[in-house]
């Protein structure tokens, strides 16, 4: 009885009554479409690989069991092929779920037409597919797609259809799932190109916010520029900017008035003659003498004028 073939949506799964299996990608070639290579992974119930021996692909097209493999690729009627093949009913019991992925040599999946997996009865050379999954990228940008995964449930095995992308290629996908890859190959997939956007540039703290060049012509705008702060208002010391390149003069420092001498009590007149009360001598010259100082004696009486006679 020839198996019914199951076209399957994405995130559909169908029962897999096989005890081998060959998962098939096939895609339409022609100008400017990229390779595109078949590649599996065996997870553990963690989600991730046991080692790096899980990673069957290219460069390791046979699993060491032997139970999952990569054969060669093929031209077929409806296009080229590349081919997972496994033997679910031997493996070990810690294997949970292999992953069938495609990926291609650096161009997006949006350049490869028609891509589909068949997943096929390996006891059935020329058998009908049990399911199709026509793959589509989601965004285009996509160089790694896990096309579908074969699962343990129960006693059995199911296939899901799942058509998830990487834009970061095999790579990508392999770290994704626990594989250990060269430190170079991983620093080439993810450099930057030279030209990459940087982010905004956050201007300086020293530099001033420029004046937007309506602000002059606006009445309000200028009133409010000129209350508000500028940049350097909280700072500790302000800092004025040489004019033309040339550093201000500095400043003497101040010096504090010296108060004037007050003159003792009993200090004597200088040269003799009276000063004036509480003011110092100018240029060491006598002051006038307050006028109080010259009022005449009333009891005052010249004495005789002449020379005095006395009778003997």
């Amino acid at each position: 009885m020839t198996p019914m073939t199951h076209t399957m949506l994405k995130g559909s799964n169908v029962p897999v009554d096989a005890v081998a299996v060959r998962a098939v990608l096939r895609w339409t070639p022609g100008t400017g479409v990229p390779d595109v290579d078949a590649s599996a992974l065996l997870l553990g119930t963690s989600g991730c690989v046991r080692s790096d021996e899980d990673f069957v692909f290219y460069n390791q097209p046979r699993h060491p069991s032997g139970l999952v493999r990569r054969l060669p690729k093929r031209s077929v009627a409806e296009g080229l092929t590349d081919t997972i093949e496994a033997d679910l009913g031997a493996l070990d019991a810690s294997v949970d779920q292999v992953v069938i992925a495609a990926s291609t040599d650096g161009d997006a999946f949006q350049q490869v037409p028609d891509l589909r997996i068949l997943l096929f009865d390996a006891a059935f050379a020329d058998g009908e597919p049990l399911a199709v999954f026509d793959v589509r990228p989601e965004t285009g940008e996509e160089t790694a797609i896990i096309c579908g995964e074969l699962y343990r449930r129960g006693e059995g095995w199911k296939f899901r259809a799942v058509g998830q992308g990487y834009p970061t290629g095999l790579i990508g996908l392999a770290t994704a799932f626990g594989i250990s890859v060269d430190d170079s190959e991983a620093g080439d997939a993810a450099e930057e190109p030279a030209g990459a956007a940087q982010g905004p540039v956050q201007p300086s703290a020293a530099q001033p916010p420029a004046t937007p060049a309506h602000a002059a012509s606006d009445p309000a705008a200028a009133t409010h520029g000129a209350s508000a702060p500028g940049p350097d208002s909280q700072a500790t010391v302000l800092h004025r900017q040489p004019a033309y390149g040339y550093p201000p003069p500095v400043a003497p420092p101040a010096v504090p008035p010296v108060p004037a001498p007050q003159p003792a009590a009993n200090a004597q007149p200088a040269y003799g003659y009276p000063q004036g009360a509480g003011a110092p001598p100018a240029y060491g010259y006598p002051q006038p003498a307050a006028a109080a100082a010259h009022a005449p004696d009333p009891h005052f009486v010249l004495p005789p004028q002449g020379p005095q006679f006395i009778r003997s």
